[in-house]
Formats: structure tokens, C-alpha cells, sequence
């Protein structure tokens, strides 16, 4: 550092230290509050870590915080300071209101009430001896608070008692005793035992006791006993009403499925009976069947505040309605009663939806979508979703050598969701998630100018169901796609070929993209997740898919395409295989605001039979921005094989693929400040063809694929504005799976770059 910088710094930051310093601006006699201390004065009997534990646990309850400071600097209360004015509008009142910090002086620190707020604290958890002593100690113009605290010893639980099996309510918390939070041995905490009353009172709700509380149960405490022990005897209190301590039953249950806050008539008189509940409006909007799956409550059932739960969050994930009222009515005529009412206001049946949407690739393609969606809430009276969208996008490239071979589709997909299993075994399914069966079938014509037209085809029926908050199941009993080549350019076919351009490899991959493809077979798909849970400090998610194609018909029909004995179906050539797909992302938290997550995915394609390879639709593809970021999208693999032999002088870049995928990637995650977040990542991984192609050497999977695994390194931005993220990624490749002419496979190449624009986190 050369001596006028060195002097420059100096000079920046005295100017800081000066401007800063806050207390020229007090009043005679006032000082400054600079913080509070909490020193342990028994130090030998407590631990170094509990005494830690302690020390932060009483100094989160001293009130008044002290003014903030950024590196020791009370940059708020200075800017206070230096705006502080009469006038109620301006700029020096805005920042003064805006950014400033009035002083927080010690005269405002209340001694005695924090010390006794940090002795009640201390009995609170175990210590019943506890002392604190508050005093304040100046410095010039500042002072802090000191609290010397004298623990004591102390208390553990010697036993728990619960109350002996006698009425229904004592013989329920008797039967909870097995997992008590309460245990012998530990310290007394205040706070164990109002997680205690929780407990039991959440499962006695299970068990009928609609109106017991926690405020029903006192936990009692005798400290006499000897070597600083107490004994705890949980009970329920004498002022306990009587209904809190009978176990209800449901009488009738009755759902209005048209209601609004003018109606003021339970209109019972109006109530229809379907099977175990009564359906209640002044006109028909809705079959009554519709709600079996929701109403999960049964008359005569002890009631269950899960099951209640339960049914609430299936009326709200059905579909047509927008609020979800209940009401429970105590009814209680010769034995304890409920009637259970639930009132749904619903959406409007049909909406009309148009959106236009932007998004660019690591392709250098910039494109936009407009989809215009039709959707009726309530199709058939039954709670099904009927949703039909037209869609037109463009994909053009400004820059580049894919200039010109832009990308227009244009289709059709209509989706039909009913919130039930359409299948003559219907699964049981009593948690709070509600089941679907779904139907879609749409059309889209791709075409890339210059090259090919594509007619796509596709359908499915299926269902999906979650068993529980983690764990979904997606089984699809038919997948069809039929892809059809409607229009071939003679500039595409002679890229395939190679024949016009002398010394360029052909490149059989671009003819797999205009094959004929027709794929029918069942998947099933499974994904487990606990990333919604944010008080775990590691959560993981997987997803695990398999798919078949053709597998019974091709068997049937004895196909096997290496012997020549080629199958049609419908006039044209089916695919047949078996597919594999697993996903794993793990994420460890180093901070509240910082996490390491990482990435697996293995992908494995068994083509046989009627196929060689996997159909295009089928296929891996790796690169791009959520994949291999230091790598264009489609632009790596498959093995070793440099897709850049087979460029032609008309710069048509191709789009690899392969039947194989490995995939490693991982991310640390730092908040930066505000609404930005950075990440540095480091990605690895390759495409492979199952069968050797001569059009493609180097890219069949063999015992040395380590050796053909791309690697790239790179940091990004990324700004959280809560409705998305918006993502820049800047990735460099480190290792390419062929060897460059006089360039080493190991490169960190800053010239080859790859600058991802992207919306969401990579995964």
C-alpha cells in the first residue's frame, strides 16, 4: 500500500471515529446507555457451558436495547443527531425520522425491574435461590448496566406423578404419562411444563375433550424434599368446568356450500340428507357427493381435533371455494353433543386468464410466451377443475451462431383434475390431503425456421395422492406421445449427413430429433421432502421415477429391432424401454442465513426390443442454466465426443443427448445483504449413449466414464423479492470431456464463460 493511500484511510476513518462519537451531543448531566453485563458470581458451581447458556438467555431479556452500532460506529444515532430539527417535513426530517436513532441514555435503564425480571427468570429454571443485584457503572459520558447474579443450587426432578384413573379426563391424562416431557433427572423448567400442558392438551383433543384447555392443567411442585430435588404432580384444577372434563361425540354435520356473509338463517329446514352429513343451500351448485372425501368427521365419532383439521384443509385444497368457515355446536341434550357446521364461500366458477412471459437461455436465445387459460372451477358439479390453455412462444437468438434458426411453437392443452380416485379400488386416505385423478391431452407444432416442423401429440391418466406432508406418489397408468415430422429442410438433412461440407463429421444425433416417436406406457413417480421445515438445520429432497414403454406389446409381438424384426403400432414404430430417474438435493444450514446445498442425479435409460435408443423426448440432456452452468445448454456429451467436430460452415449448432445422465452439484448460499444473496458453485457431469454410434465416437457409457466428466466452477447473484427470484450465474468450464488441440483438459477458461439469466434457484 503506497504511503498517500495509507494516509487517505486514515483520514476516512477519523473522519468516521469523530462523527460518530455521540456523546458531544448530550446534555449536561446525561450519559449514554452503552449495554448491559450479566456476570455469574457462583461461578465453580455451574458449568462453562451452561454458564454461557445462561449469561445469553438472561441478557435477551434486559430492556432498553442500546442504540445499534455497525463495528462499534452508532451511525443511526449520529445520523439523529446531525438532522435533528423542528420542521415537519423536509430532508433533514425525513432522514432524521427515516434513519435516525434517538439516544438511549441510562437514566431510561430500570435497574431493580430487570433484576427482577432476570431472578424470576433464574427460579424459572431451576435456580429457586437465585439473587441479582443491578448496578450501573459510568465512564465519562456513557454508562452500562452490570447484574451480578448469585444462582445457587439447582432443582432437579426427583419424581412425576399423574393423576390416578378415576373420570374420564384423569384416566386420559393418566394414559399420556408415558411420554411426559417431565422426566427425573432433569432441571426444573418453567417452560418444559407449559410444553407439558400443551402436550396433554393436544392429546386429549384427539380424544373427544373438545373443551379442555391447557389452562386446565396445573403441574404442582414440592421443593422440600431433600438435596435440592423437587417432586411434580400434574392434576387437573379444581376450577375446571365440567364440560372440559367429558369426552364429546358428533351429532349431525351440515356444509353450506353457498355461503356468504349475508346469510343470517341456518335454514335447516332446507337441509338435505347424503349418506353420513346434510347439505345446505337455497339452490343446487353442487353435487353432495363431491364432499365425501372432505368431510372426514362421522356422526357418533368421539371427536378428533385432527380429523377436524384434517377435513378443513381438504375443504380448502378442493377447489371451488375461496374462504372455509366451521363452527362447532355444543348440543348436549342427555350426553355431550356436537353439530359441526361448515360454510363455503366459493370462488367464481369461471375465470379467463391471459399472461405474457420472458425468459432467456445460456443459448443466447431470448424469448416470450403468451398463454391465454380458460378454467372452470366446478366442470360436472363435482369439485372438478376443467382448464384449457392456448399457448404461442418464440425463441429467437440475436447474436451467435444458431442466428436465424429461431424457435416458434404454437398448441393446445386441456386438463381435466377430479379430486378423487377415478379407479375401481379407491385407496383409504383419511389425512388431510386430498387425492386427484387427472387427465390432460394437448397438441404443439414446433417449428425452428429453416430446419424442421414438428406435430406433438400427447396424454395422460392418472393419479397423484400425498401420504403425508413429506412423502407424494404420481402414478400415470398411460403416458402417450406421438411426435411426427411434419416438414424436413434439405439444410437440416445435410447437416445430419455432413456431404456438403468436406471434413465435418455427420452428426446422426440431429436425425434422432425428427424421428418418428410413439411412447405408451405407464410411470410412477415418488418424492419425499422435509425442505419445509425450517427449524431442521440439514432437510433433503429425492425424487425417484421410473417409465416404461411398449414393454408388454413389444414382448407380445416378439420385436427386436437389431434382427430386423421392426413392430409398428398404429402405422408407425413404437419405442420400447425401461427408464430410470433419481433425483437427491441436500441442504445443510451453516447460519440462520447461509446454507450449503448439493445436488445428485442419476438417470439411466434401458433401451430394447422395438428401440436402440431412447425416443428424443426421452433422452438426457445436460448444461445450461440450471444444470451445467459453465456449459451452453444441450451442448456436452455424449462421453467424450466433441460435438464441435461436427459443426457445419452454416454454424448449426447441435443438441446432444444420451441415454445415461450423472449429475453433481454444489452451492454455498450466503446472504449478502437485504434482499441479495451470492453463491459460489462448482458443477460436474455427462451424458452417455447406452449403444455405441459410429456417428458419435466416444459416446457409449464404459468402465472409464470418470474420464469423460465435465466440470465447471462460478458465482451469482441472486435477489429474493418474495413472489421470485430472480438468478445471474456466471459459470466457467474447468474440464471438458474431449482434449482441445494444444490446449490442456484442465482449463480454467475465463474466455468461455457462460452468463445464465434464469428465474428460481438452480435446485
Amino acid at each position: 500500500m503506497s504511503k498517500h493511500l495509507r494516509y487517505i484511510l486514515i483520514l476516512i476513518l477519523t473522519v468516521l471515529l469523530n462523527a460518530c462519537s455521540n456523546t458531544k451531543y448530550l446534555a449536561p448531566g446525561q450519559k449514554l446507555y452503552t449495554g448491559s453485563e450479566v456476570k455469574i458470581a457462583d461461578k465453580d458451581s455451574i458449568s462453562k457451558s451452561d454458564r454461557d447458556l445462561i449469561t445469553d438467555d438472561l441478557t435477551s431479556l434486559l430492556r432498553p436495547y442500546p442504540n445499534g452500532s455497525v463495528l462499534g460506529l452508532r451511525v443511526k444515532l449520529y445520523i439523529y443527531n446531525i438532522t435533528k430539527t423542528k420542521k415537519t417535513k423536509g430532508l433533514a426530517h425525513w432522514l432524521n425520522t427515516k434513519f435516525g436513532e434517538p439516544p438511549v441514555l441510562i437514566s431510561a435503564v430500570d435497574v431493580d425491574k430487570n433484576g427482577s425480571i432476570l431472578q424470576n427468570r433464574m427460579q424459572n429454571i431451576s435456580y429457586f435461590q437465585a439473587q441479582v443485584n443491578g448496578d450501573t457503572v459510568s465512564k465519562g459520558k456513557t454508562a452500562k448496566a452490570v447484574y451480578t447474579v448469585y444462582a445457587g443450587p439447582s432443582y432437579k426432578i426427583r419424581k412425576v406423578g399423574f393423576p390416578k384413573e378415576g373420570e374420564d379426563a384423569d384416566t386420559a391424562i393418566a394414559g399420556t404419562a408415558a411420554k411426559t416431557l417431565l422426566k427425573p433427572g432433569d432441571k426444573f423448567n418453567l417452560d418444559v411444563i407449559k410444553n407439558e400442558r400443551l402436550r396433554i392438551d393436544a392429546k386429549l383433543k384427539e380424544e373427544g375433550f373438545f373443551f379442555f384447555s391447557p389452562d386446565d392443567i396445573i403441574v404442582r411442585y414440592d421443593s422440600t424434599v431433600a438435596n435440592h430435588q423437587v417432586d411434580l404432580f400434574v392434576k387437573i384444577k379444581n376450577s375446571t368446568v365440567e364440560r372440559a372434563k367429558e369426552v364429546y361425540t358428533i351429532r349431525n354435520i351440515y356444509v353450506y356450500p353457498n355461503y356468504s356473509l349475508t346469510d343470517t338463517s341456518l335454514m335447516l329446514d332446507k337441509a338435505k340428507h347424503y349418506r353420513w352429513y346434510n347439505i345446505v343451500e337455497r339452490r343446487k351448485t353442487i353435487s353432495s357427493f363431491a364432499f365425501a372425501n372432505t368431510v372426514l368427521l362421522h356422526p357418533n365419532d368421539v371427536y378428533s381435533r385432527t380429523v377436524h383439521n384434517n377435513s378443513l384443509n381438504r375443504f380448502v385444497n378442493l377447489g371451488p371455494y375461496k374462504f372455509v368457515k366451521n363452527r362447532f355446536e355444543d348440543v348436549t341434550p342427555d350426553s355431550p353433543k356436537l353439530d359441526v357446521y361448515y360454510f363455503l364461500t366459493p370462488y367464481k366458477r369461471k375465470s379467463l386468464q391471459f399472461e405474457i412471459l420472458g425468459r432467456t437461455t445460456s443459448a443466447n436465445y431470448t424469448g416470450t410466451q403468451v398463454n391465454l387459460s380458460w378454467k372452470h372451477r366446478n366442470a360436472f358439479m363435482g369439485a372438478e377443475a376443467l382448464g384449457v390453455t392456448l399457448f404461442g412462444s418464440s425463441d429467437v437468438q440475436v447474436g451467435g451462431g444458431n442466428n436465424g434458426f429461431n424457435v416458434y411453437q404454437f398448441g393446445i392443452q386441456t386438463t381435466l383434475s377430479w379430486p378423487r380416485f377415478i379407479s375401481p379400488i379407491e385407496p383409504r386416505a383419511d389425512n388431510a390431503y386430498i387425492p386427484h385423478t387427472n387427465l390432460t391431452l394437448g397438441y404443439t407444432i414446433v417449428n425452428r425456421q429453416k430446419l424442421y416442423n414438428l406435430n406433438s401429440y400427447n396424454a395422460t391418466f392418472g393419479y397423484n395422492w400425498k401420504e403425508n406432508a413429506h412423502r407424494t406418489h404420481e402414478l400415470n397408468v398411460l403416458n402417450f406421445t406421438f411426435v411426427n415430422p411434419l416438414s424436413v429442410s434439405q439444410l437440416y438433412l445435410d447437416s445430419i449427413s455432413g456431404v456438403k461440407h468436406p471434413g465435418v463429421l455427420p452428426n446422426p444425433a440431429l436425425k434422432h430429433v425428427i424421428d418418428k416417436q410413439l411412447i405408451l406406457g405407464p410411470s410412477y413417480s415418488y418424492t419425499y421432502t422435509n425442505t419445509t421445515d425450517d427449524y431442521r438445520t440439514n432437510t433433503m429432497y429425492y425424487n425417484g421415477k421410473v417409465s416404461l414403454s411398449n414393454n408388454l406389446y413389444g414382448l407380445i409381438t416378439g420385436a427386436d429391432t437389431t434382427a430386423g424384426k421392426v413392430r409398428k403400432l398404429f402405422g408407425a414404430t413404437f419405442n420400447q424401454y425401461v427408464k430410470f430417474e433419481n433425483e437427491i438435493r441436500y441442504f445443510h444450514k451453516t447460519a440462520p442465513s447461509s446454507t450449503i446445498a448439493s445436488r445428485v442425479i442419476v438417470g439411466v435409460g434401458l433401451p430394447y426390443g422395438n428401440s436402440t435408443q431412447l425416443p428424443y423426448s426421452q433422452q438426457f440432456f445436460i448444461g445450461g442454466p440450471n444444470s451445467l452452468r459453465g456449459f451452453q445448454a444441450r451442448s456436452i456429451g455424449p462421453g467424450h465426443f466433441n460435438p464441435t467436430a461436427t459443426v457445419a460452415q452454416n454454424n448449426f449448432f447441435p443438441d446432444e443427448s444420451g441415454d445415461i445422465k450423472l449429475e453433481a452439484n454444489i452451492e454455498y448460499r450466503p446472504k449478502l445483504f437485504s434482499i441479495v444473496r451470492g453463491a459460489l458453485f462448482a458443477d460436474a457431469g455427462n451424458i452417455w449413449l447406452l449403444n455405441s454410434n459410429r456417428g458419435q465416437p466416444g459416446g457409449a457409457f464404459g468402465k472409464k466414464f470418470i474420464n469423460d466428466i465435465a466440470v465447471d466452477v462460478g458465482f451469482g447473484l441472486r435477489f429474493d423479492i418474495t413472489v421470485l427470484v430472480l438468478r445471474t450465474d456466471l459459470g466457467v468450464p474447468l474440464r471438458t470431456p474431449y482434449v482441445r488441440p494444444g490446449e490442456p483438459q484442465w482449463n480454467l477458461d475465463w474466455h468461455r464463460s457462460v452468463f445464465n439469466l434464469a428465474i428460481g434457484y438452480p435446485f
